[in-house]
């Protein structure tokens, strides 16, 4: 089982511990963003989305233009693009951008997020919907002939593409969502399942529910999980520069008019929140102390330590079931040209020798 490693890149320096600054898009920052990743050893970079973003879509092609080997995920929410259209969208982009695209589908936890884009479905209607979306992008990357479908949340007559994805049978599906209807739905259409950066023990409850919902469907998943790696040349150093970042974290928020923010609806923030429970840290490296302060948002949980201690903790992790780490920095551009120095190769190193070792 192959190892991955994703980065994100986003379109200006913004992160816990950078307030934004200058302008929504800086191109020369995506570019040399992109190619940090790229020259660091990344297997592929996120773009993400949110509600008041500049257009992932559109930053992945760019991005796409100024490399030649990294690919990427397009972070992609149901509900404001028809399926159709969006099936065509990105199968266009595989090809412009050489066969380097997957899609991450979200379908969203957050109410007020979603209703900035006039969407006011419940979070079950989401993923309801998400269902029915994903089967048809699927159809309409596969199908040789048009077909017509009537579901609860899409209609049309004679769908089809004329361009179909360069990868094949179809772009790689990523998705994420802890609830219910989202396992349900990762059983049918995931070829990757990601969670957030939760303990060794919740890794292990979920891949063990995931696979059995794909089970159900004769399928298998791949698995992935996201961390926000400190590191330093010493373990003490390391836990130094988290509380450092933990400080700087406050102090914007503060600056802000933001206290200690208020958990998130979604059921991935709760897990998060679980996980740090009354300490601040959970089994040895998991640090949960920046996912307390901002509610659980995103994937905000630390692995802390030398870059040999992090990566036998992401190799313990591997062993759990999980190939595809997500990682990203609080210093976004400079964390990422390190892990490629020592993280990314000594993680490496340590999943392929437990491979011959078993083998």
């Amino acid at each position: 089982m192959a190892v991955e490693f994703i980065g994100m890149i986003q379109t200006r320096k913004v992160s816990e511990t950078h307030a934004p600054q200058g302008p929504a898009i800086d191109i020369g920052y995506v570019e040399q963003f992109a190619r940090a990743h790229e020259d660091a050893g990344f297997d592929r970079v996120l773009v993400p989305h949110h509600s008041t973003s500049p257009d992932a879509l559109l930053t992945v092609a760019h991005a796409a233009s100024v490399t030649q080997r990294v690919h990427f995920m397009l972070a992609h929410r149901p509900g404001f693009v028809a399926p159709t259209l969006a099936a065509r969208q990105l199968a266009t982009l595989d090809h412009y951008s050489g066969g380097r695209l997957a899609v991450h589908i979200i379908s969203g936890g957050d109410d007020a997020e979603q209703r900035r884009d006039g969407d006011y479905l419940s979070h079950d209607e989401r993923y309801a919907r998400t269902d029915e979306y994903v089967s048809i992008l699927r159809r309409i990357w596969t199908s040789d002939t048009p077909f017509d479908h009537e579901g609860k949340y899409y209609r049309f007559e004679r769908g089809f593409s004329e361009v179909k994805p360069v990868q094949q049978p179809h772009i790689p599906v990523y998705f994420g969502g802890a609830s219910a209807p989202a396992l349900e739905i990762a059983g049918r259409h995931a070829d990757v399942y990601a969670l957030w950066g939760e303990s060794k023990a919740q890794v292990r409850e979920q891949v063990t529910r995931v696979r059995a919902e794909a089970a159900r469907h004769g399928r298998t998943v791949r698995f992935s999980v996201s961390f926000r790696p400190i590191l330093a040349d010493t373990e003490a150093a390391a836990w130094e520069r988290a509380e450092h970042i933990l400080e700087e974290t406050k102090r914007l928020r503060a600056a802000q008019g933001l206290g200690v923010g208020g958990p998130a609806q979604s059921e991935g923030a709760r897990r998060l929140l679980a996980a740090a429970g009354t300490a601040d840290r959970a089994d040895e490296r998991l640090w949960t102390a920046i996912a307390k302060e901002i509610g659980g948002r995103s994937n905000s949980t630390a692995l802390v330590g030398t870059p040999d201690q992090v990566a036998d903790t992401l190799a313990e992790y591997y062993a759990l079931g999980v190939s595809t780490f997500l990682i990203r920095g609080f210093d976004p551009l400079e964390d990422a040209i390190d892990y490629g120095r020592a993280l990314i190769p000594a993680t490496r190193e340590r999943i392929a020798l437990g491979a011959r070792a078993a083998a």
